[in-house]
């Protein structure tokens, strides 16, 4: 039996509503100085360290022009108008330090394209390290289709509700009544999951390429009926300060965990025992 690790891989939204805009998420994860022709805002991240690789890759139809970051994600920033639109979508997933540097690479480029660039969407991907045992990559990606022709193509349409004449209904304002409808599936929870599992398979064939015992699942550990408490995500600055010798809440509850986690594979195991001895 192989042994499995659970593998954490949030995916989260990029949207003014929060504050937040996607030039300004772009330079930070790439590392890079961008103005947001929106707002008029400068990112500069220059300085920021741990940056090993920044790619972005495009789907056939994209304007070449998308290559350059600052002309993707403020054509981004353009086509939404509104002051609490959606933005970008951003994937995290940390890679298996198994790996070389450059076969983390090369699993990062497969995966994006595979699952995201080859489905029409652009990807822009950042690998971090700062040598403190927590490689990882940031993935974000845009949210609309790209027309045939490079343009930009609308989130949803409208299914208007009709009367049993086949007329539109008005509400109350005179408004019509009308359900928005995704015109992709990348925001559906099923896919979501489709892009976890994925990731988790792809990683485990590169284990087994390897020939390393080890394997990840990217499902909880109730999802997978295991009697196992999970740790709580250390993150790197808890990390290192862990490895400084300095302790912290997180990192206690974690020696915790584990330790709760080892006596009741030993109380399992002495229960197992227990029961073949009086059979």
């Amino acid at each position: 039996m192989f042994p499995i690790d659970f593998c954490h891989i949030p995916v989260s939204i990029i949207k003014r509503s929060a504050g937040r805009s996607a030039v300004a998420a772009a330079a930070y994860r790439s590392g890079t100085k961008l103005t947001n022709e929106w707002d008029g805002m400068t990112h500069d991240y220059t300085r920021k360290g741990g940056i090993v690789h920044a790619e972005i890759m495009l789907p056939a139809h994209a304007p070449p022009e998308f290559a350059d970051r600052s002309i993707l994600w403020n054509s981004v920033e353009q086509i939404e108008k509104a002051r609490d639109s959606q933005l970008a979508r951003e994937i995290e997933a940390a890679l298996p330090r198994e790996l070389s540097g450059e076969q983390q690479l090369a699993l990062v480029r497969a995966y994006v394209k595979d699952n995201f660039v080859d489905k029409g969407m652009c990807a822009d991907f950042a690998i971090h390290d700062k040598g403190t045992g927590n490689p990882h990559v940031h993935i974000m990606l845009t949210l609309r289709p790209l027309k045939e022709n490079g343009q930009w193509g609308a989130k949803c349409r409208k299914a208007y509700d009709l009367d049993e004449n086949g007329q539109r209904i008005r509400d109350e304002h005179g408004n019509y009544v009308f359900d928005a409808i995704a015109t992709t599936d990348w925001g559906k929870p099923e896919t979501l999951e489709l892009w976890r599992e994925q990731w988790a398979n792809m990683v485990n064939a590169k284990f087994e390429q390897k020939g390393l015992s080890c394997r990840i699942d990217h499902r909880s550990y109730e999802d997978q009926a295991l009697d196992i408490l999970p740790t709580v995500h250390e993150g790197p600055m808890v990390r290192q300060m862990e490895q400084k010798g300095i302790r912290t809440e997180k990192g206690e509850l974690n020696r915790w965990i584990k330790a709760t986690n080892r006596i009741l594979k030993n109380l399992k195991q002495r229960i197992a025992d227990l029961k073949l001895w009086i059979e």
